[in-house]
């Protein structure tokens, strides 16, 4: 009798994850080489295929084990090529806010800037930088349509999952927008809980595992109702994020905890904090929150101040609230195991984790 081992394991899915994306990338550029795009090559396959926490693959593919879907490589490619639809997001988003740090090492813009000013080519570094970086990350959001197309799945399931993945683009653009508005907006709790559903929440969980159960064959009420666990869950996870931005160790984390500080970032947390402070800190706030030459030191004073208004433990609450609400939502959904326990577990690592 053959017994097959059914892979649990979120470390040996990412390790199959990435040798999808591997394939993938490697058949993309085949006989493409020296026609002058090598270095986008090899910058967007260092990208995408270090660090990562392939949270929105996992979630896909549990999403499909839960709805009876059977482990193969067909789903293991459709789950992956979401990873690279994150990759877009995350290319774009660092340029926006001017991070030059992702996962530990330098972010694409910076990574192009920096081969501009070492190879002494005409023109202005940053600005080369930036607009080969928007072009990476253009290709990474087509490729992510051409991989899940293509994952081997039959025609009927990948177009049911297209129609979950249409709308996950359209929602992560808009929150970028979103994003952009908050930032010159009234800077409340209401406007960053917004742009957290639009741009982090929907397409960390809930479009992710949407997919996953389209795919394997869900009816269009149970993906509907998967949103009652998605939605809390991505909140929790982007308000940990906003934390980590703030409080985290940047040789954990892999970005530095100054970056959302310099930037004025309009996060939940500091949302409340402003809210929370009494005026002589809400007047520190405004002198060193947004300052782009804030130091170290100037950092360390905000972060006492939000302690002391309590806005980081209200973000503690918060999310466990949420935290709370997904598991309670699992609990109503019929899952087949082993995708009901992975669930229940990637809940507790999505929104209690160290980076």
């Amino acid at each position: 009798m053959t017994v097959t081992v059914v892979p649990t394991d979120p470390a040996l899915l990412r390790d199959r994850f990435d040798a999808a994306l591997d394939a993938f990338l490697r058949e993309r550029w085949l006989g493409r080489s020296g026609d002058g795009s090598d270095a986008v090559h090899a910058v967007l396959r260092r990208f995408v295929l270090s660090g990562g926490k392939r949270l929105r693959p996992l979630f896909c593919y549990w999403g499909w084990r839960g709805f009876g879907g059977p482990d193969g490589a067909p789903i293991v490619a459709a789950a992956a090529a979401l990873e690279l639809f994150h990759a877009f997001a995350l290319i774009h988003d660092d340029i926006l806010d001017g991070s030059d740090h992702r996962r530990g090492q330098p972010s694409v813009h910076r990574l192009f800037a920096d081969l501009h000013a070492r190879s002494s080519w005409r023109g202005d570094p940053a600005a080369y930088g930036r607009n080969a970086a928007l072009l990476c990350g253009d290709l990474c959001a087509a490729w992510s349509g051409q991989m899940f197309h293509g994952c081997g799945l039959e025609p009927a399931r990948v177009r049911r999952g297209l129609a979950v993945f249409a709308r996950m683009r359209a929602e992560v653009i808009a929150g970028e927008y979103l994003d952009v508005v908050a930032a010159v907006g009234d800077g409340s709790v209401a406007s960053a809980l917004a742009v957290v559903r639009m741009k982090t929440a929907r397409y960390t969980v809930t479009r992710p595992v949407q997919i996953g159960a389209a795919l394997a064959g869900a009816d269009s009420a149970t993906v509907t109702a998967l949103a009652a666990f998605g939605d809390p869950l991505g909140d929790a996870f982007q308000l940990r994020d906003d934390l980590l931005g703030v409080f985290g160790d940047p040789a954990v984390t892999g970005k530095s905890n100054l970056d959302d500080l310099r930037e004025g970032k309009p996060t939940v947390l500091l949302a409340l904090a402003r809210e929370m402070a009494d005026p002589i800190q809400a007047a520190r706030l405004r002198a060193l929150v947004g300052a782009a030459e804030l130091d170290p030191g100037g950092a360390a004073e905000v972060r006492g101040i939000i302690e002391a208004t309590g806005a980081r433990e209200r973000v503690e609450r918060m999310i466990q609230v949420r935290v709370d609400q997904a598991h309670a939502a699992l609990e109503r959904t019929p899952l087949a195991e082993p995708g009901r326990s992975a669930l229940v577990e990637l809940t507790v690592r999505a929104a209690h984790r160290r980076h």
